[in-house]
Formats: structure tokens, sequence, C-alpha cells
């Protein structure tokens, strides 16, 4: 079995006991686990990024092949560590061991996916423009471009996914597939796992022979680690998923460097459902148990749980009542952290002392540092558009039901609302149809649209998105879910007029990897 000795992965060395300690904490009693964990130095930093640096001249040259090679070395690896990483990720979240499984064959599933993309190839978007000597007046050039990686990438674990959002999940596999070291910032809340795939991940390296600053793993319980990563010149792009506040301050630091650099962070979603009277007619109780399912799922701790809910107000006491009855028969949830189970306290308190707002059920929390108790509340389409804070994420097992008088205020509504990672509709196809306006108002706010269904579970898989504009993402063009994950880590370059003997293997004549290309502006593996 695998020891934990609480020390950041520096490359293949450990780290020292320099830096401050920390430990992480059982959820549910609030009892220290050991053991205690190291923060980085601001040498073990740099150290990091110039092993990264190093490592980058070659790792970003290694055959799709070979990187295919690393990432299902990884997941194999993380699958060997079997229940030592189920317990103690169940003691450091408060999470139950079926979901860190399930989290875990996700992760894996993830990683071997970008392993076939890697392999494949084609996702490297090589596009060829033949010269043309006789043109005229002026000779056409020989063009030729592909997608190349960026440079050292820092990747922030998520507390709310220890696995499928953190060492080695979608950030992590989605540089390295696009030929990028990492240097990976463990989360306070969840450092032996983190430790336990970060071996995982280290020893996958050593193995596939592969430089040793392909990857490191850094600890420090506050943001000084963090925003030293991010500052560090040799860093050339971060993801991050986590808190709206927490992203901005990073995303401040990223574009206030001398050289700015793109980062990439999913911080805050209300994901927004649309009721339409057809389906609240026809399918009360089937919306209830589903609402309430997507709701409490995780104890509300996914970015993808509804926090607001749109009903038609005339007929719409059933559906209350029904959601009523199923929160309130809903045991109490321990959430991830005493922080994540205080702000949801202050969030649903805040909701509940507002005067448009009226409390339908709040289930009494249990005693214990992180416990947390459903609540469903209702309010209205008038007081939503006068009362900014009530659009506001409440981040755990809550909503906010509002109810609507006709078309008009759905779409004004729609109109308001912030950038989102999702928005739902349900309806008849008929009434879809002749709400046709709905439709390009939500494009325009989420990076997911889902018909009849509830947002969360984040399929993974080559068409998902899994962001949206701002503040949803920093950047409402990329994904953090699905192989397109890997286009925020590259840049486009361009060769004109090079021999066919000094161009990538990509783009040359031959096409020797066997790859899809434009030429000539059509796709062909000609």
């Amino acid at each position: 079995m695998l020891q934990l000795i609480g020390k950041s992965i520096i490359g293949f060395a450990r780290g020292a006991s320099n830096g401050g300690a920390f430990h992480g904490v059982e959820p549910s009693t609030g009892a220290e686990l050991e053991p205690a964990y190291f923060s980085a130095t601001a040498e073990e930093v740099d150290a990091a990024a110039q092993l990264a640096k190093n490592a980058f001249a070659s790792y970003s040259r290694v055959p799709g092949k070979d990187k295919a090679a690393l990432l299902r070395k990884i997941a194999e690896n993380i699958e060997q560590l079997g229940d030592a990483l189920v317990t103690r990720a169940t003691q450091e979240t408060g999470l139950p061991a079926m979901r860190i499984k399930t989290e875990s064959a996700r992760t894996c599933y993830q990683l071997r996916l970008f392993a076939a993309l890697a392999e494949e190839g084609s996702w490297i978007d090589a596009r060829i423009d033949r010269a043309d000597p006789n043109r005229t007046p002026l000779r056409k050039p020989d063009v030729r471009s592909i997608w190349r990686p960026l440079g050292p990438v820092v990747v922030f674990c998520a507390s709310n996914f220890p696995l499928a959002f953190s060492v080695a999940g979608g950030d992590t596999a989605s540089a390295l597939a696009a030929g990028n070291p990492v240097i990976v910032k463990a989360h306070h809340a969840h450092p032996g796992t983190a430790e336990l795939v970060g071996m995982a991940v280290s020893d996958a390296v050593r193995s596939c022979d592969l430089p040793a600053g392909v990857f490191s793993l850094i600890y420090g319980p506050g943001s000084e680690v963090g925003v030293q990563l991010v500052k560090h010149p040799l860093i050339k792009a971060g993801g991050f998923t986590g808190s709206r506040a927490g992203g901005q301050a990073l995303m401040k630091v990223a574009a206030a460097r001398p050289e700015p650099i793109p980062f990439y962070a999913e911080m805050s979603s209300v994901n927004p459902v649309f009721i339409l009277p057809s389906a609240l007619h026809a399918r009360t109780e089937e919306i209830a148990r589903g609402l309430h399912g997507s709701v409490t799922l995780g104890a509300g701790q996914f970015c993808t749980n509804p926090g607001m809910v749109f009903i038609p107000d005339a007929g719409s006491e059933e559906l209350i009542e029904r959601l009523r009855e199923l929160m309130a028969a809903t045991s109490s949830f321990t959430m991830l952290t005493p922080a994540i189970s205080s702000a949801y306290r202050r969030g649903t308190g805040a909701l509940q002392q507002n005067s448009g707002v009226e409390t339908i059920a709040h289930v009494k929390s249990e005693a214990g540092n992180c416990s947390a108790g459903a609540a469903l509340l209702v309010s209205d389409a008038e007081s939503f558009l006068k009362d900014a804070t009530l659009s506001a994420e409440v981040f755990g097992p809550s909503t906010l039901l509002i109810k609507y008088s006709n078309r008009d205020d759905l779409l004004k509504i729609a109109r308001s609302l912030e950038g989102q990672l999702t928005a739902t509709i349900h309806a008849s196809e008929e009434e879809l149809m002749s709400c046709d306006e709905l439709i390009p108002i939500l494009e325009t706010k989420a990076g997911r649209l889902v018909f009849n269904g509830f947002p969360t579970g984040v399929e993974v898989g080559h068409a998902m998105v899994h962001g949206g504009p701002f503040p949803a993402t920093s950047d409402g063009r990329s994904t953090s879910v699905g192989t397109r994950a890997a286009l925020r880590f590259v840049r486009p370059v361009c060769y004109q007029d090079f021999a066919d003997s000094a161009l990538p293997e990509e783009l040359k004549e031959g096409n020797p990897l066997g790859i899809w290309r434009m030429v000539d502006g059509e796709m062909t593996k000609e």
C-alpha cells in the first residue's frame, strides 16, 4: 500500500518539510487526518516550474501514441489504488463510497478518451493550402498550420470533485493530451486523495520514460502558493474549477502579469430551469421527482444543480406541494467543508429573510461541522426582476421557485440572466416551437441547453460543452469537459514555404500519420 507522507511531488522528487503544515479534515466530525501536509516553499514552486519548462522542450514533440500511453498508464495506476483511494477520499470529503467509485471510473474513462484523441491525431486541425507559383499578380505561397501546445499549465483542483476535476481530472488530461507539462495545485480539503493520485501520475510519467517535469503536485492551504504559480513567468496557462471569488482573483493575477496568460476558470452557475405550461400540466409528478433528485444530488454540491426554477403561476400548486413533500422528507447532508456549509447557511438565510421570498420547506440541520438541510423557497417574477440578489448562487441542496404569469415575463427573466453552464426547458415540442424566442435567448446565456431533462450529470464525450458566458466561466468559448477541452491549451502555428522534411509529421505532404486534414479547402486523409 502507498504510504502518505504529506509532501509535494516535484518531478520525481518530494518536497521538504519547511513550509507551514495543515491537515485534511473529516467533514462529519471535524477530526484532523494524518499525515500533516506541508506547503510548498517559493523555491519548490520555482523548481517545479523550471522542471516543467525543461520537460516542455521534449514533451511538446512527443508523438500522439506516446502521450496516449501516458494517459492510459495513469488510468491503470488509479484503478490499481482500489480501496485505498476510496477509503481516503470518503474520509476527507464525506462523500459515499459508491460516489467515489463512480467518479474514479469517470476519471479513468476521461483519461482514456483523451488518449484515443491524442493517438488518432486529427484533433490537431492540420490545414494545408498548397502553393500556386503561376498565380498572378503574386505567387501563392505554400501555407500549412496546426495547433501547438502552449507550455507548462497550472491546474487547480476542485473541492467538490476530488477525482474528476482534480489531480488527474479533465484539465490535467486535456493539457497532457495537447503536449503540455502540468503542475497541479492540490485542494486543501482532500490532500491525501491528491497525494495518492499524484503518486499514480508521477509513477506513470516515470514508467513511460518521460521527463520528470511533465508532472508535479504542489501543496498549500491558502491562496499564496496558487498566486505564486500563476505569476511564475514559466507558466503559460491555467485551469480552475471553484468559486467565483477564487476564480476572479486568479484571473486578475493572470491578466496582470508582464506576459498575460490564458486562465480558464469555471466559477458560478445557478442553472435555470424553465417549465412551460404544457409540461407542468402533463408531467407534474415526473418533474417534481426529477427536480428533487437534481437539486439534492451530491448535497447540491454540483456546479450543475438547478438553483432557480421558473414555473407558471396558474396551476403550479400541485408541483409546489409535491416538491415540498419531497424536500421536507430529505435527510440532512454532510457538506464538503465547514466553509462551504457556512456559505450555504448564509445563502439560504438571506433568502429566507427576503420579503419577496416565501420558505416552503427547510430541513433542520443535524449537529456537526458540515451539516446542511434541504431548502425550497418561492418568489415571483416581479420580485426576481427587481432584486438581483435572488439570482445569486447558493451552493448546496436548495432551489428557488419563481412564478411567472405570461410569456413576456418568461422572456424578460431569460434576458436578465447572467452567463450559465446550463439552461433547461420542460415543454411539449409544439409549445417549444410556439415559444421560439426562448431558445435564441438561452443560447446567449448558457453553454448547454437541456430539453425535458435535468442539468446534473455531465456526459464525457466529444460533443459535450461544460462552459458558458461569464461568470459561469472566464471564457465562454471554452469547455472543461469533452475533447474540445484540449483546445484551451494550444495555439495555432503556421509554416510558410517550408521544405517538406522540416515540417511537423502532421503537415508533411505524404500524410505519414494518416490523419484527417483540410487540403485546399477539402477534408481528406490522402
